[in-house]
């Protein structure tokens, strides 16, 4: 099998082509980005890509069409499917040696039932994932499966491997005391038109002391919001603001949720080096990682001038990625987080 993340400035269909003809009857998956993380870490308007030997991999691929209407019953179907044909191929996979890749539209929408649908089939196997996503135009984003590009879609591999490998999550950004409550919202369009009944934006401006009138992408990834479950903070982020004052987020968002102001705790590069530190403890230095890592952690880096730093962490673990619309890790669709999976080189017993 082979995974690929490439630039939403490609002519897609002169790809289609030649991802064809090179790889024939290897399975081959992949999503537009809005950017991409290379061998020497991020980059822009390029084409990465990672394969999966069968001599150390046996994987299965099924392709969920037309999210927005989808039935999530046809995709539990289809979910036991995919696990019941890797399964015959490799009768010894189980929870520790299996792990699944979901590549899903990032602008349908639609991540947290889809997962919610899958993770029920999948049961304890692990699942990572990013949402394809389109350089910041939010116009089309698309997903590459049985030889076509397409939008609206999600592909989902399982992957059974001798490999070490740790499937892996993390973020640096914590919620803070100041609260505020979605009072109006589009939960189907994930669009917040009230925070304490006063215009989304207009509130958030006022919470986090900046003008209202420069709300930029930029500013948005360096000001996210937090909700709290079950001990745990999730970041919410923002992905536009609209002309009527409202605010569209990349997760799931409802009326009565108490979102908090957010902030980077710790460290963002402190926090990289912690993470492959341990990764590196469990599985010896990663041979490979796939990474997919948020658009909004990228922004906050050029900001504030730590991206090449980051780029050389990422090199020097052999990171290959993509810049994300949201990720997947578990059974959660997640913002500003950086998650994947991290292979070892060595067989394990």
């Amino acid at each position: 099998m082979v995974v690929f993340f490439c630039s939403a400035e490609y002519d897609v269909e002169v790809l289609e082509r030649h991802l064809n003809d090179r790889f024939g009857e290897a399975k081959v998956i992949g999503c537009t980005t809005a950017g991409e993380i290379a061998l020497d870490g991020y980059a822009d308007r390029a084409l990465v890509g990672l394969s999966f030997p069968r001599s150390d991999f046996i994987t299965t691929v099924e392709r969920f069409e037309s999210l927005k209407s989808a039935s999530l019953l046809d995709i539990c179907v289809s979910v036991r499917s995919l696990v019941r044909r890797l399964r015959i191929a490799a009768p010894g996979m189980n929870d520790a040696n299996t792990f699944a890749i979901l590549l899903i539209d990032g602008l349908a929408g639609v991540e947290e039932p889809v997962l919610s649908a899958i993770t029920r089939e999948l049961g304890n196997i692990p699942l990572v994932g990013g949402s394809a996503g389109d350089a910041l135009r939010f116009r089309e984003t698309a997903v590459f499966h049985d030889g076509a590009f397409r939008p609206g879609c999600a592909a989902l591999a399982l992957v059974h491997t001798c490999l070490p490998f740790e499937v892996f999550k993390t973020q640096h950004i914590t919620g803070i005391d100041k609260k505020m409550v979605i009072t109006e919202a589009d939960p189907v369009r994930r669009v917040v038109t009230e925070i304490n009944a006063e215009p989304a934006s207009e509130e958030y401006s006022r919470l986090f002391g900046v003008d209202a009138n420069n709300l930029h992408p930029m500013l948005l990834a360096t000001h996210p919001l937090c909700v709290r479950v079950g001990g745990d903070d999730y970041v919410r982020s923002i992905r536009s603001v609209n002309e009527d004052r409202s605010m569209t987020f990349y997760c799931a968002i409802d009326e009565g949720i108490v979102l908090s102001a957010a902030n980077a705790s710790e460290d963002i590069v402190a926090n990289l080096n912690d993470l492959f530190t341990r990764i590196s403890a469990n599985i010896g230095k990663p041979s490979a990682v796939l990474g997919f890592d948020c658009i909004f952690r990228k922004l906050e880096l050029q900001q504030r001038r730590l991206q090449d730093r980051v780029s050389g962490i990422l090199a020097a673990n052999n990171v290959i990625g993509f810049s994300t619309y949201g990720e997947q890790f578990r059974s959660m669709h997640l913002n500003q987080t950086f998650s994947g999976v991290a292979f070892g080189s060595d067989v394990a017993e």
